[in-house]
């Protein structure tokens, strides 16, 4: 039965919803409310149920002072004559009430709400930073923001938790403990008043700058995990270069500001403990000294003084875990906030509200008089990266880009993809403004193969059909024979003794060389099959007989495709139908191969420059 309840509980709040991600308003109250908002019907019950314990917790200490009383005025057979009723409900109330309370309580509380809420928080705020812009995660670390959205998860349950349980617990419990002293005589709760202003009191000076404290604390935490995780991401270059003693001293800089967080934090958190245990001496002496003049009066009686004393050592047991969960509540308010600069940035890169899948028949890419500088102001004279450039490529023809670094070549490609938003002008495929259209299926409609192939730390297979989630394993080796990838694939083996297909590549295909993981790349486009093909340097990490080996592969890979290629090398492209050079954004010279030759232009130069192996003469042919 209990089972049955738990499990109820846990599926009342589905963690991982379908709903289309998006991000939470950038106010300390808004994003809380986004993502407690599923919860607010467990949150209200979980409240209920704390006021309920507060108010028997306190009853039971009222019943001991009428106990003592009972006890002092009657002899054992007259107490159960006059009394057994009421002690029998007392019993109840402590054995079967409290305990059910107590359960039904926890378990909405730890079933319901702990587990769901964070990870539902995490689910909601990765789906939304996954869709964020490459800028934005060229602007920081990889490893800070993960760890700013695993901890403000956490943070954001424990500010509501903290709100609506323990503190309305400790705000019921001080009420009804103030209306029992009231109740035996109002002098003995005016030591109790006075401690409750004594104890806001400490709460005002010191858990602001606790949560100071803990805002700066987080942002450093984060700090030291992007760091850290930056220099493990990068342990090849860490390596070549022996820079590990760089590498101590980039992560002990960090550290030491975190550190430096931590000693603040330990400082004040030794003023406020000494702070509250002389307040709550105070407050045990004031209330037995009154308790005590009073009886000596016969004001209250013996009972009184057993349930005051009492109520009150409990109250002092409290009153740290009280104040350490007010400043464990303003230290989640400082990671809240400091979440929020990265959760809650609003995407650069969006769909309109009435963004339309692209559809490609033809495969015909126009860059119309387009404007881009990374949104950047520049003085007029130093113009932008592209300022006003068209091109146009028809269906099916296959287009090498040339140019000096820094031309504009990538940036070119990046606008294709819709990394970035241009500044001016428009980008069409078939007539459709790219910037209408869903990313999604703009990105579908693309292949690309890059020169620095990063692959995902999964399996083989799934990086291979990592662009066609529903292909068959008969089609994954199909692709991978075809990037000549399969006969050194069925050698793989992992740590966990997985092998071939099923071996993991390591984080970013670490497992395998540069021209391994660039076979598993081609092999992962000629399986995705789009209708626009981007080749950037894709042969470069390829030794002279293995691309040789594919270039038929390439051949079959570009036929009835619409094909963009960058390359250094430029043999490679000297091919193509027709080759556009940049120079500073701007395009200065097309044409074929020969052509560009003859005309005797940047082209011309560009290639005279390369010599030996990067001629290859008889790939013009």
């Amino acid at each position: 039965m209990i089972s049955r309840f738990n499990s109820w509980l846990e599926s009342l709040v589905d963690a991982f919803p379908a709903d289309p991600p998006v991000g939470p308003p950038s106010t300390f109250w808004g994003f809380v409310g986004f993502y407690a908002r599923p919860f607010w019907p467990l949150i209200v019950a979980s409240s209920l149920f704390a006021i309920a314990i507060a108010v028997v917790e306190v009853l039971m200490f009222a019943f001991l002072g009428d106990i003592v009383d009972w006890l002092a005025a009657t002899t054992p057979e007259q107490l159960w004559d006059e009394r057994g009723l009421e002690l029998v409900l007392i019993g109840l109330m402590v054995v079967v009430l409290y305990p059910l309370l107590y359960l039904i309580g926890e378990a909405i509380s730890h079933q319901g709400l702990m587990g769901n809420f964070a990870m539902r928080a995490r689910w909601v705020s990765h789906r939304y930073l996954l869709r964020q812009s490459i800028a934005f995660y060229q602007d920081d670390f990889a490893g800070r923001v993960a760890a700013r959205m695993m901890q403000t998860a956490l943070a954001v349950r424990d500010v509501v938790l903290k709100m609506t349980e323990i503190l309305l617990f400790v705000a019921v419990y001080f009420v009804s403990a103030l209306v029992l002293f009231a109740s035996a005589d109002w002098r003995l709760s005016l030591p109790m008043l006075a401690w409750l202003l004594g104890y806001f009191v400490i709460l005002r000076v010191f858990i602001p700058r606790l949560a100071t404290i803990s805002r700066e604390q987080a942002n450093a935490r984060a700090d030291v995990t992007g760091r850290v995780v930056d220099s493990y991401t990068h342990i090849g270059t860490v390596k070549m270069f022996a820079d590990a003693d760089y590498e101590d001293d980039y992560a002990r800089t960090g550290m030491r500001r975190f550190l430096h967080t931590v000693y603040r934090q330990m400082r004040l958190s030794t003023v406020l403990s000494a702070s509250l245990a002389f307040l709550n001496a105070l407050l045990v002496f004031s209330v037995a000294a009154t308790a005590i003049a009073l009886w000596s009066t016969d004001i209250v009686t013996t009972g009184a003084i057993a349930f005051a004393v009492g109520l009150v050592l409990r109250l002092i047991g409290m009153s740290n875990w009280i104040l350490w969960e007010v400043a464990g509540l303003f230290e989640n308010v400082g990671v809240v906030m400091d979440g929020i600069d990265t959760i809650a940035r609003e995407r650069a890169v969006v769909d309109q509200p009435d963004a339309r899948p692209l559809v490609v028949t033809r495969g015909e890419i126009t860059w119309d008089n387009i404007t881009f500088n990374y949104g950047k102001v520049l003085p007029e004279a130093n113009g932008s990266v592209i300022d006003g450039m068209s091109l146009t490529i028809e269906p099916g023809e296959k287009v090498g880009l040339v140019g000096r670094s820094g031309a504009g070549k990538s940036t070119l490609v990046n606008l294709l993809l819709r990394f970035h938003d241009l500044e001016g002008g428009r980008i069409l495929i078939d007539g459709q403004d790219i910037a209408t259209v869903q990313q999604d299926t703009l990105r579908a409609a693309i292949s690309m193969v890059t020169q620095d192939t990063s692959l995902l730390h999964r399996t083989v297979a799934e990086n291979i059909a990592y662009g066609r989630a529903n292909a068959t394993r008969d089609q994954i080796v199909a692709a991978a024979r075809q990037a000549e990838a399969h006969d050194f694939i069925v050698e793989l083996e992992d740590l966990k003794g997985n092998r071939g297909y099923d071996a993991h590549v390591g984080e970013r295909g670490v497992k395998l060389s540069g021209g391994q993981r660039q076979r598993v790349a081609i092999s992962r486009v000629l399986l995705k099959d789009s209708p626009i093909l981007i080749l950037d340097e894709a042969t470069s990490a390829l030794d002279s007989e293995v691309e040789a080996a594919i270039q038929q592969s390439f051949y079959s890979l570009m036929e009835g495709k619409t094909v963009l290629a960058i390359a250094h090398r430029l043999s490679t492209i000297a091919a193509m139908d027709r080759l556009i050079v940049m120079d500073q954004g701007q395009i200065v010279e097309q044409g074929t191969h020969e052509e560009l030759i003859h005309r005797n232009g940047l082209y011309a130069e560009l290639w005279s420059r390369q010599s030996g192996g990067f001629l290859a003469q008889d790939a013009v042919a």
